[in-house]
């Protein structure tokens, strides 16, 4: 059986349609600071409306003077309009990033990069802050913090005691 769709469900269909490519044209993104993971998978987009205008993509950095946020925000432009579509990319600071907002696909990309991610913590950063870091490497929970600040605001170096390696941690924030 077919079901035609007339007047507002049509519209309300294509919007569908290009909302799902926008998404997919996000996941294409990656993170310019970290490459392995995707600006959709880090929960860094906050939101995208499509509507007549075109498309409004709202993005939160994972700190709020983030370096790479320019150039995030110029490769959302730029995957959007390969779209046909006309686009905002517009920053919002509240709520703030948490790393909570990463998808447990980004934790396992992060991992086999070489880079502990931080638990969930629902908002009890103070515990997650002084529990144990597993290495990525080895998985050992003996591991200190070599340096407060790594290559990023959102990360910090830490030296594994039980293989020796030296690795990053995504920050719990």
């Amino acid at each position: 059986m077919v079901t035609a769709v007339t007047g507002q469900d049509a519209g309300t269909q294509a919007t569908g349609v290009r909302e799902a490519a926008v998404w997919r044209a996000l996941r294409t993104v990656p993170d310019p600071e970290i490459p392995v993971v995707d600006i959709v998978e880090l929960g860094i987009v906050r939101s995208v409306i499509v509507d007549d205008t075109g498309v409004a993509v709202t993005l939160t950095p994972t700190f709020a003077a983030c370096p790479a946020l320019r150039v995030i925000q110029d490769d959302v432009a730029a995957a959007v309009a390969a779209l046909g579509e006309e686009v905002r990319v517009t920053t919002s600071l509240h709520p703030p990033w948490s790393s909570d907002d990463m998808s447990d696909e980004a934790r396992e990309k992060l991992r086999r990069f070489g880079i502990a991610p931080s638990d969930r913590h629902g908002g009890l950063i103070q515990i997650a802050l002084d529990a144990p870091v597993r290495c990525p490497r080895c998985e050992h929970p003996d591991t200190t913090v070599r340096n407060a600040f790594g290559s990023t605001l959102c990360r910090e170096i830490r030296t594994c005691r039980s293989c020796g390696e030296t690795f990053e941690r995504f920050k719990p924030i």
